[in-house]
């Protein structure tokens, strides 16, 4: 499985949940297969997905997942510590590892080689840090998600991109929309 497989299969699990995805690639696959208002796609910031995702969390009651790339995480390292030191139990990240740099032509990471993100998020801290395969993506993401308690999920595929469009959405429209969708949670639970 290629992330945008991955993407698809965690679709269902993520329908009408607050969304922060990756720069690039991972952002216009979620916008090709799932295009909702709670999505908030990270059109130029690479590494602060999750730092967006975490603060986001910190801010707010409703569940919050982060998808994030290998290649972004290992851009900003310092996001993981930070994770492990401020307790979201609303906050998911889910980095979905291929081992390459996707949005910028398949160069490999770290990840791809000696460098375990799962272990470097156990180091920072991270209380709970589940690897899985591709294939177990969508039901590890359910479990953690039931378990309201804040998961850092790497899950493992190959590396490939597909071609879809860019997302036609202009930047204000899509932070309108997803502060709208925010307010709108918020307000079905008072």
């Amino acid at each position: 499985m290629i992330r945008y497989d991955v993407l698809k299969s965690i679709a269902p699990v993520i329908r009408g949940k607050l969304i922060v995805c990756n720069i690039g690639s991972p952002s216009q696959e979620l916008f090709d297969l799932l295009d909702q208002p709670s999505n908030f796609y990270m059109l130029g910031t690479m590494g602060l997905c999750s730092s967006i995702g975490l603060g986001l969390a910190l801010a707010q009651k409703s569940q919050v997942i982060a998808i994030e790339g290998d290649g972004s995480v290992l851009t900003n390292l310092a996001t993981l510590s930070t994770i492990a030191n401020n307790q979201a139990d609303n906050f998911t990240l889910l980095i979905i590892d291929n081992g390459s740099y996707g949005s910028t032509g398949d160069q490999p990471t770290y990840a791809g080689r000696k460098t375990s993100l799962a272990n470097v998020a156990r180091a920072c801290g991270c209380d709970i840090v589940v690897e899985c395969s591709a294939e177990n993506t969508a039901s590890e993401l359910e479990k953690a998600l039931s378990s309201r308690r804040m998961t850092v999920i790497v899950s493992k595929c190959e590396s490939g991109n597909v071609d879809v469009p860019v997302i036609d959405l202009d930047p204000c429209v899509i932070r309108e929309r997803f502060m709208g969708e925010i307010k709108r949670l918020d307000e079905t639970r008072s």
